[in-house]
């Protein structure tokens, strides 16, 4: 009925001990994988302006008459910002923050637009209602001080790189 005193296993120690060399803290994170060292504040910075970016380009097109059906939406391919829908139309959106619009324009590339327009078609084969919908791949540019400008097509396919528009 009772538990031996020999049969009690003794807690696994969760970090490494400190080794004899030194190090503190930093050399033994580095040592263990199970520590997580936090974000720089550089980092959450970013993370928190992208974050916002995409809300005013959902903001902007939702002004438009759009219907938000996912926020950054993960697939096998790669992550798509925004996929918002209009009537039959179907928008998979790229969002970009930069200091002027030609920036924003700039940082769109062919290579994005494959790998955003393979991210649609995963993910349309996983949402079989919207298979008939006509489809783009659009950019929303968000720029300090500015309302954000939504262009739909903005981002086009090479010929035979793809059936994605229709």
């Amino acid at each position: 009925m009772g538990v031996a005193a020999s049969a009690v296993v003794p807690p696994t120690r969760r970090f490494a001990p400190p080794s004899p060399q030194g190090g503190g803290e930093h050399a033994q994170a580095a040592r263990d994988p199970r520590v997580v060292k936090p974000a720089s504040p550089e980092r959450v910075s970013r993370y928190r302006r992208g974050r916002f970016s995409e809300l005013m380009a959902a903001a902007v097109l939702m002004a438009k008459g759009y219907r938000i059906l996912g926020r950054r939406v993960r697939t096998p391919y790669g992550e798509i910002d925004l996929i918002a829908v209009r009537r039959q139309r179907l928008a998979f959106v790229e969002v970009k923050r930069r200091a002027t619009q030609l920036d924003a324009e700039a940082a769109l590339s062919a290579r994005q637009a494959g790998r955003i327009a393979r991210a649609a078609e995963f993910w349309i084969s996983r949402n079989a209602r919207y298979h008939d919908y006509e489809r783009g791949l659009d950019a929303v540019f968000v720029m300090p001080g500015r309302l954000p400008v939504h262009l739909p097509d903005a981002l086009h396919l090479s010929p035979g790189a793809g059936r994605f528009l229709r």
